[in-house]
């Protein structure tokens, strides 16, 4: 299993990397594991501005549907095209092409609350 020490994580299961006052958004290698085989990712919410902990899209296993939450407060830019023809890029690279949306931070000071790749193993109990 995967974890990259460029993202932090939310207990949630999302990853975000931050560039600048931009950052893209994404589950983890562990909550695409535990899904299974990823077959559609929906996010109606391009344009919107969220709050952390907001929904701001699902994604749909073979199994079950699952929610995708904000890890920060932003506004979606934009969401991962790719994944409308290829959403099991979201089990194949998680942190790289299966990237989510984008988004324009909006309160950097909640990326504190986040935790680090050590942080995350821990929570997850590897």
């Amino acid at each position: 299993m995967n974890f990259p020490e460029n993202v932090k994580y939310s207990q949630d299961h999302e990853w975000i990397r931050v560039e600048g006052q931009e950052a893209y958004i994404g589950i983890t290698d562990f909550a695409q594991n535990e899904l299974g085989e990823i077959v559609y990712v929906d996010i109606p919410t391009v344009g919107d501005t969220l709050e952390s902990g907001e929904i701001f899209g699902s994604i749909e296993a073979v199994k079950t549907v699952s929610d995708l939450l904000m890890p920060v407060s932003g506004k979606v830019q934009e969401m991962n095209a790719d994944l409308d023809d290829a959403p099991e890029l979201v089990n194949k690279d998680p942190y790289g092409k299966g990237w989510i949306i984008k988004i324009s931070i909006q309160k950097p000071e909640e990326l504190d609350n986040l935790l680090s790749a050590e942080q995350y193993k821990s929570f997850i109990g590897k």
